[in-house]
This record gives C-alpha cells, structure tokens and sequence, in this order.
C-alpha cells in the first residue's frame, strides 16, 4: 500500500491572490477569515502603535507594523501557515538582513516570524482562540506576545520558554524587556 503525503498550504501567489479578496490566516492547513475590526478594537491598536513607534522610531530599535501577515514557509513559494496580528514588531538587524535577503519583500507578506506580536482582544474572541494564537506564535518563534483585554483594562505578557503569565492592571506599566529596552508605557494611558 502507497501512502501519499498532503502538503498542507498554498503557493504565495495563491495566498497573496486570495488574501486580497478576503484577509484570512492560514493555520494547520484551515483557512480561517478575517473578520473586520470594530472602532474600540482599532483605537486601542492606534494608540498603542502611537505611544510605541516613537519610542522605537527614535531609538533605532526596528519596525512596528499595523495588522500586517508574516507567513510561514517551507520553500521559498509555498506557504504553510500565516497570522496577521494587530501589531508586529522585528528588531532593526533581523530586519535590514531580511529586506536585504528579499529583494521583491515589498510585493508579499512578511516571511518572518515577529520578535514581537500585539493581540487585542475584541468583544466576540473566545478566550480559549486567543490562548491558542499565543500558543502558536510562541510555538513559531517569536519572542513575546502581549494581549491587550479593554474589557478587563488589562495586558498580559507572554515570554518564549516562560510558564509564567505577566499580567499587568490599570496601574501598572508596560515594559518592552530585552527586545525594546527602556520602554515604559502607563497601561492606563492605552485604555483612556
């Protein structure tokens, strides 16, 4: 008996192509749409990327990016997963080395895990799927996942090989840790 292999995901020119009709991410071979996001979930992703950029922007530390898809790979054409998160952020040298290694990068999405990812939870996202996200973005690389909860006035921070949640109340203040040192932003400021 032959058994055959299913290759889960789709050439980058199919996702890009089916990506401009209707936003999804593209995680264990499912195809799962975009939904648009409400005002309250946009405001509180602009004032974050607000009250960050210039911090990052004046530091030279990398680029922060707004509701932008990075997808993973396992050849160069041919897509095996994808995640668009609200925020995304790549250090200065990982991302000078990757526009330098990819020359066509502005045509396609980010073929690059994030050092950091930003989720917001909206009003309708199950608890249980934003547990899974952060699942999967560590499980991908990347370094460190805040979730920002405006219902809770909240933020929980997620660290690669870390157990431990840190969660931060109203009075608290977010830090940027080793991937953006010396940023300090009151949590209460996001959720004005």
């Amino acid at each position: 008996m032959v058994q055959q292999t299913v290759r889960l995901g789709m050439s980058m020119s199919d996702f890009i192509e089916q990506y401009n009709q209707q936003p999804f991410e593209l995680v264990n071979g499912e195809s799962i749409a975009l939904s648009p996001n409400i005002s309250g979930h946009q405001w509180i992703a602009r004032t974050l990327y607000d009250a960050v950029n210039p911090f990052i922007r004046e530091h030279a530390l990398g680029e922060l990016l707004w509701e932008t898809p990075f997808v993973l790979t396992d050849s160069p054409d041919w897509v095996k997963g994808s995640r668009t998160p609200d925020l995304i952020f790549y250090s200065a040298q990982r991302w000078a080395e990757y526009i330098a290694a990819i020359p066509d990068w502005k045509g396609k999405p980010i073929v690059m895990v994030p050092d950091l990812v930003v989720e917001i939870v909206s009003p309708n996202d199950r608890y249980s799927d934003i547990d899974d996200k952060v699942d999967g973005y560590l499980a991908d690389g990347v370094q460190m996942v805040w979730v920002l909860d405006p219902q809770r006035r909240k933020i929980v921070i997620h660290l690669k090989d870390h157990d431990q949640q840190i969660p931060l109340r109203e009075n608290g203040l977010l830090t940027g840790g080793d991937l953006l040192p010396g940023l300090s932003v009151p949590v209460k400021a996001l959720f004005a």
